[in-house]
């Protein structure tokens, strides 16, 4: 006799004979001529365009903030202010120096207003030697006079001669001399000015202040940030793309983003720039795009993600991607078959051989 349990195997075997018979039907498709889309997906964020990191070109202690977080400002104006009395010092006493060395120079006083003077004198001198000797020449070539005088007066010509000459020649070595100190003293004065000027830190475009990174009295270093300016209104995506991928970008190709700051909502946007170097660390390229129509409100920061479009195909054959196995191969009622794919996203798979829309393929359990 049977038992109770034998009895109702026949019972389980059929239920499950229909359940995987419903699960085949369920699980069962044919393949479809679709258009479909490739794209790259990244990760993005947003960041103001032409945004940069002001660092100071001189250590100190700040002195004062000059703007707030959030401030528009102008090129060339001031974010920030080094402490700076000892450069202020020395630019004055440069100041002092140089305008000495003008003076002396362009010859108010000093040495070349000294050597004028003398030069005029000895231009006197010559011209009354010149005269007594002309006067006593012109007397001994008619006998008149004695041979002592002669000599004596042309002597006398010939040394003021050469004393004019011997001033004139250490005038304009003096002169020389005199505008080298003060070009040097320009150089050093302007010099100075330059050094003042770095104790300021300008904004090197029209933009905005997004922020701040030291208080007053804190110590400023070259490797650290001061402030980070941007534009004021336009900004740009930046997405980091996988190296594997890298080589379906291209400028111009549209974006495809969702920030998570407007939920569902998705806007448009173009590859812009393609960084050429890749961080070893994460093995991504950076890769810009400008949206077609910006966001109403943004703000540095905001985080989303991206969909670079890389190739968009019109009526062709694809199958869901998850009926695919081992990425050549489908199982279909005569078992599985090879196939040769195209392109592919996400969801769905390009066939290019190996199928037709009046076969069913089944998905792999």
């Amino acid at each position: 006799m049977l038992s109770q349990h034998t009895k109702s195997l026949p019972v389980y075997f059929i239920l499950g004979l229909l359940l995987f018979s419903c699960r085949e039907q369920n699980d069962r498709i044919k393949p479809e001529i679709t258009s479909l889309t490739e794209s790259v997906y990244a990760s993005l964020t947003v960041q103001p365009e032409n945004m940069y990191l002001a660092y100071s070109s001189v250590s100190g202690i700040l002195k004062a903030n000059l703007v707030t977080e959030g401030d528009t400002v102008s090129k060339g104006q001031v974010l920030a202010q080094i402490d700076n009395t000892n450069p202020e010092l020395n630019t004055e006493n440069l100041r002092l120096a140089y305008e000495l060395a003008k003076e002396n120079y362009e010859g108010q006083k000093g040495a070349l207003l000294e050597l004028s003077n003398q030069i005029e004198a000895a231009k006197l001198k010559l011209h009354n030697d010149s005269v007594n000797y002309q006067r006593q020449k012109n007397l001994w070539e008619k006998n008149i006079g004695s041979k002592h005088d002669y000599d004596t007066r042309k002597l006398a010509y010939e040394v003021s001669r050469s004393e004019l000459a011997r001033l004139q020649s250490r005038y304009a070595q003096t002169k020389n001399q005199l505008e080298k100190q003060m070009k040097q003293a320009a150089l050093n004065y302007q010099a100075s000015l330059n050094t003042k000027g770095e104790f300021s830190i300008k904004s090197e475009i029209d933009g905005r202040v997004y922020e701040l990174t030291k208080n007053p009295g804190e110590i400023i270093s070259l490797q650290e940030p001061v402030a980070v300016v941007g534009h004021k209104s336009v900004f740009i995506i930046e997405m980091l793309v996988d190296e594997v991928d890298i080589t379906k970008i291209n400028e111009g190709q549209l974006v495809l983003v969702r920030l998570d700051a407007y939920g569902k909502e998705i806007f448009e946007a173009r590859v812009s720039k393609i960084y050429p170097k890749m961080d070893v660390r994460s093995q991504t390229f950076k890769v810009e795009a400008a949206f077609k129509s910006q966001p109403a409100k943004l703000y540095p920061g905001l985080t989303g993600e991206a969909n670079i479009v890389t190739e968009v195909r019109e009526k062709v054959l694809t199958i869901p991607y998850e009926y695919l196995i081992n990425g050549n191969k489908v199982n279909t009622e005569n078992g599985e078959v090879m196939v040769k794919t195209g392109i592919k996203n996400f969801e769905k798979v390009e066939i290019v051989t190996g199928l037709d829309t009046n076969e069913y393929i089944y998905k792999p359990q």
